[in-house]
């Protein structure tokens, strides 16, 4: 190339350059501004997808009763979903209502009475001598001992209706959700084709393999997690509804949590069945102590059940997903947290030992490694 010509493919390299850069500057604008529009969306779909894949075989059994036609079938789905969500929904709303309510009816009627303190409380350490001293207080006027938290109770009072505000948000997102997967659910060959495309085109010929592996590990832990929870919960809130536990809806919520980020149901039944003895008569006692030990233990029986349908994943992702999710979604990322992280935990693992089992021949990689 001659010295007359150098400038000239410079300049072409930098105006190409200039127009590559221009492109991909203006798609980049382009898709950021997309993702701001749906993000407020983003959960409720992904959990609507979730649940649509977790209740694929229901759904066809479904199907079947009403003659094989998908619409009616869907519409079926998405009453029977917000039934399930709307009434202990609106039971737990009248349990947070009814006892808030009671709750100050009796202390402005003086009707909520706090035993006094035993003896041996003042000779706890470091704290005894105040909190025996506040103890008495509160068995003598409850209004006054709680007129010295004034500050406290304002800031618990203003989290707890954010913390209501966001219950009533997240309720809104799952009947989002439950719409979201009947209409998945009404077209689900078409989706199936879709994501095992989509899946081709990002891993070429794996991606097959990857989705299958991506709808088993969500049906796996859809079921043997969240669905073993949600079945110890409703359990656990008839449990308490029996014995008139104050605030069985909060409790059943609670339980759900635990089971959820797969914190011991004994830790919090414990406590629940130790209170029951105190106001309940031994014999019911006795057997809702019977009823919550069974329920604690309940995951024990079904997991490796539902479990045995998918894939296994680590219960460290498991928790790392739910809290994680809750963290950075609010309530529903509590359970869309879990179940991505597992999904993307599991296709690793298949990209990581994939020459392995290409090399020994087999379906599955290496010895369930990490599983």
């Amino acid at each position: 190339m001659s010295d007359a010509d150098q400038p000239n493919g410079n300049e072409l390299a930098v105006s190409r350059a200039i127009e590559i850069a221009t492109r991909v500057g203006v798609l980049f604008l382009l898709a950021a501004w997309c993702f701001d529009i749906v993000k407020v969306f983003i959960g409720p779909v992904t959990w609507g997808i979730i649940i649509a894949i977790a209740s694929y075989g229901p759904f066809e059994r479904l199907k079947d009763l009403v003659g094989g036609r998908d619409r009616i079938a869907a519409v079926l789905f998405i009453l029977i979903g917000l039934v399930l969500l709307i009434v202990p929904s609106v039971m737990l709303s009248e349990t947070l209502v009814g006892g808030g309510a009671e709750f100050v009816k009796g202390l402005g009627q003086d009707r909520i009475h706090i035993p006094p303190p035993p003896d041996s409380v003042a000779g706890w350490p470091l704290v005894g001598g105040e909190v025996h001293q506040l103890w008495t207080l509160a068995s003598q006027n409850l209004q006054q001992a709680l007129n010295q938290f004034q500050p406290q109770l304002k800031a618990i009072g203003l989290a707890l209706l954010g913390a209501l505000g966001s219950a009533g948000l997240g309720i809104l997102q799952f009947i989002a959700s439950i719409i979201v997967a009947g209409m998945l659910l009404a077209s689900a060959e078409g989706g199936r084709a879709f994501a095992h495309a989509f899946a081709r085109r990002l891993a070429g010929e794996r991606g097959g393999e990857l989705a299958t592996t991506a709808g088993a590990t969500v049906t796996s832990v859809a079921s043997g997690i969240l669905g073993v929870a949600i079945i110890q919960a409703i359990l656990a809130g008839l449990g308490f509804a029996a014995v008139n536990l104050p605030g069985a809806g909060v409790w059943a919520i609670v339980v759900l949590l635990a089971a959820v980020v797969q914190v011991p149901l004994a830790l919090v039944m414990i406590g629940i069945i130790a209170y029951v003895f105190t106001y309940a008569s031994t014999p019911v006692a006795v057997v809702f102590a019977v009823w919550s030990i069974a329920v604690a233990l309940l995951d024990n029986v079904l997991k490796p059940i539902l479990f045995g349908r998918g894939v296994k994943v680590p219960i460290l992702v498991i928790f790392v997903g739910a809290i994680g999710g809750m963290a950075s979604s609010g309530i529903i990322g509590l359970f869309t947290g879990s179940v991505i992280l597992a999904v993307g935990y599991e296709i690793f693992r298949v990209w990581l030992f994939q020459d392995e089992a290409d090399a020994s021949g087999a379906g599955e990689p290496a010895a369930e490694a990490g599983a």
